[in-house]
């Protein structure tokens, strides 16, 4: 299949709509995407993965809230429609299709090995197929589109390099298929830790709404959960990943909130308590959510106009999947 040089290069990257968005997806990730597309530099396609979602049980009504709630986020980040993709996966039935044709190919073996479907499975009661599948769709929402390369946490790493095997694999037994994408990693705050546990990663789906703090929390909410974030021993406010990790992660949403570097900040808090740098900490991130918040608002008072920019995006997106599909199709041999 001959690639045109001349074309810019695709970065496709996803959120699924379950658990809260938190400050650790948007400093870690979608932040990142609208420089990226502000770059101009890509072509940049940005889905609301709700396949992905069902693959632990969902509420319908629910997870229709939530997919709507993803689509104005984005929206309200800065994710912008005449610069960007922005669709619903399950609106364009390629990525799912694709994903069973890669299940076809993917030794259990390699599904077996993924260290996220090890820890996500401990917290089921009973493990169902499309938790351990996941990595085949994720594969598959990548390959459709062509993608060169994929925003993503060290912690997808691993799904990124099958994404790679697997397109490797199809290429060498059909025929030049797919592109073998890249993972894009920002290194800056690309791994934010619980405020309860500095030792994790803030997550959308943990038990305590304490460990994160979501994009539309209040202030109060998070007055109150910086207030109660866990701190090292010691009161010197000193970034030390190791000695101080509860600290060192504090110091590092303050940097990226406040666009300032961690040795400023340290300079400013020398000879201060945490009190004091935790009651700022909390205004910094106030304030920086503030105007995400209120265009999220506009938002979502406006479901239509989200759901027209969602309908758009599905069509355009469509126009690439199908294409691929053709080609998926003929070569493994379907009439």
């Amino acid at each position: 299949m001959e690639m045109e040089s001349k074309k810019k290069k695709t970065i496709f990257s996803g959120v699924a709509p379950s658990g809260n968005i938190h400050i650790g997806n948007y400093l870690g990730a979608i932040k990142q995407w609208v420089k990226i597309q502000e770059s101009g530099e890509f072509r940049t396609i940005f889905c609301v993965v709700d396949e992905h979602a069902i693959t632990v049980p969902q509420d319908p009504e629910k997870l229709r809230a939530k997919i709507m709630e993803v689509a104005a986020l984005y929206l309200a980040v800065g994710i912008d429609p005449e610069k960007s993709l922005i669709f619903i996966q399950s609106h364009v039935s390629e990525h799912a299709e694709l994903g069973w044709i890669l299940n076809t190919i993917t030794p259990l073996g390699e599904l077996q090995r993924m260290t996220q479907f090890k820890d996500k499975s401990q917290k089921q009661k009973s493990i169902l197929a499309g938790l351990f599948n996941y990595p085949t769709l994720m594969a598959a929402d990548i390959l459709l589109y062509q993608t060169n390369l994929v925003p993503v946490g060290e912690d997808q790493l691993q799904h990124i390099e099958l994404t790679r095997t697997l397109a490797k694999k199809f290429n060498a037994q059909f025929g030049e298929t797919f592109v073998i994408p890249e993972p894009m990693i920002n290194k800056t705050g690309a791994r934010i830790m619980g405020l309860d546990n500095p030792e994790n990663k803030m997550s959308k789906s943990a038990e305590s709404p304490n460990n994160y703090i979501a994009l539309l929390d209040s202030p109060e909410t998070i007055r109150k959960k910086i207030k109660v974030a866990v701190t090292d021993s010691g009161s010197e406010i000193k970034y030390d990943r190791e000695k101080k990790p509860a600290v060192s992660n504090l110091l590092t949403i303050y940097s990226l909130f406040a666009e300032k570097p961690i040795e400023e900040i340290e300079k400013e808090y020398e000879g201060k308590g945490y009190a004091e740098f935790k009651k700022d900490l909390a205004e910094v991130i106030i304030e920086g959510l503030s105007p995400l918040q209120a265009k999220y608002k506009e938002f979502e008072n406006n479901p239509d106009a989200v759901m027209a920019i969602l309908k758009k995006g599905a069509e355009k997106a469509k126009e690439t999947a199908s294409r691929t599909m053709s080609e998926v199709r003929e070569k493994i041999g379907f009439v």
